[in-house]
């Protein structure tokens, strides 16, 4: 799939902030000089009214670098929710924080460790909540703006809460540059209905969420495997690179296969503007294509694929954790086989 200039200007300029500034600090210049976190965001709400492609360029570029930046956790998650809420009063106050990056915010939205909550134990009554919400996305700290999915009276809706009035704890987890939160919420008040149809807000979200990992896994596992070719090429082994060898040119010749073929999907569902089964397929694609070349990159390093200072291990601990979120590939597939019609053609 080719992209248009203006998108690979946008490419450019994401690298460019990343290759100058490093970790955290990436995303004051990647907000305010890039206008990124806009890109999402209607132009009546400040921000540029892209879509699904040039977050695709983005994701693609804070993967290959591994960024800690809360690119998925306020511009995907907390800022897609609210525009698929529908609710202007509230996109007209918080979109703009969110999209000129003065605002970090958060969507709490899985419970008791599964994505895919069959009845929502967060419950709203009275205007107060009560639940627990894990492995909520967050910046470096507490969110500025948190929303919450929640049972209401009526069914499954979106809140927004104040976090300073709920329980906030930080969860240890093995990718560090992407920090996770529980959020218990006991009797918390204030909670601000944005939106009665919550399923319908969830269930688009989490195809744009499937669709920007996805082009996160691309850009990291793409990383990984130039990085393990380079090291095959000037590591000597017996009087000779390894990479001359047999076995290792078969495993990334694989690699490479996997990869392409993991990629068309990713951009096939950017493409489609986060069509659901595309979704679903992109996201258990690439989250298996990059787990393998994760592992396979350990396995070609040898010894100092483990070390602390290189950049092996946090690729492996990047592609395992994020296979996990938003669900693991079996269940993309198992969301993508139900939704297909298998009658036989006759």
């Amino acid at each position: 799939m080719k992209f248009t200039r203006e998108q690979n200007e946008l490419r450019s300029a994401v690298r460019a902030v990343l290759t100058h500034h490093e970790g955290a600090t990436a995303w004051v210049p990647l907000t305010e000089a890039v206008g990124a976190a806009g890109l999402g965001v209607p132009e009546e709400y400040g921000g540029v009214g892209g879509g699904t492609l040039e977050t695709y360029v983005v994701m693609e570029e804070l993967g290959r670098t591994l960024s800690p930046v809360p690119y998925l956790a306020s511009t995907i998650l907390a800022t897609q929710a609210l525009v698929a809420s529908g609710n202007a009063r509230a996109c007209a106050e918080l979109l703009p924080r969110l999209s000129d990056g003065t605002a970090v915010g958060a969507l709490a939205w899985a419970e008791n460790g599964s994505w895919e909550p069959k009845e929502l134990n967060a419950r709203v009554r009275a205007g107060r909540l009560t639940g627990v919400k894990e492995h909520v996305l967050t910046g470096p700290g507490r969110p500025d703006i948190l929303l919450v999915l929640a049972q209401g009276e009526e069914g499954p809706a979106l809140y927004q809460v104040t976090c300073a009035d709920s329980e906030f704890t930080p969860l240890p987890t093995m990718d560090e540059t992407r920090p996770q939160a529980r959020i218990t919420f006991d009797g918390t008040p204030d909670a601000e209905l944005l939106a009665a149809d919550g399923e319908r807000i969830l269930s688009r979200v989490r195809d744009l969420a499937c669709t920007a990992l996805a082009a996160e896994q691309m850009g990291a596992a793409t990383q990984a495997l130039a990085d393990t070719i380079e090291y095959a090429k000037n590591r000597v082994q017996f009087g000779r690179p390894i990479g001359s060898f047999q076995a290792v040119k078969h495993r990334i010749a694989d690699l490479h296969v996997e990869l392409e073929a993991a990629r068309s999907l990713a951009q096939a569902a950017a493409h489609s503007n986060a069509a659901p089964h595309l979704a679903a397929a992109a996201k258990a694609a690439c989250s298996q294509a990059y787990t393998n070349i994760a592992g396979e990159m350990i396995q070609l390093h040898g010894g100092i694929g483990i070390t602390w200072e290189h950049q092996a291990h946090r690729h492996l601990k990047r592609a395992h954790s994020a296979r996990l979120l938003f669900g693991a590939p079996p269940e993309h597939r198992q969301r993508l086989a139900a939704g297909l019609d298998l009658t036989p053609v006759t």
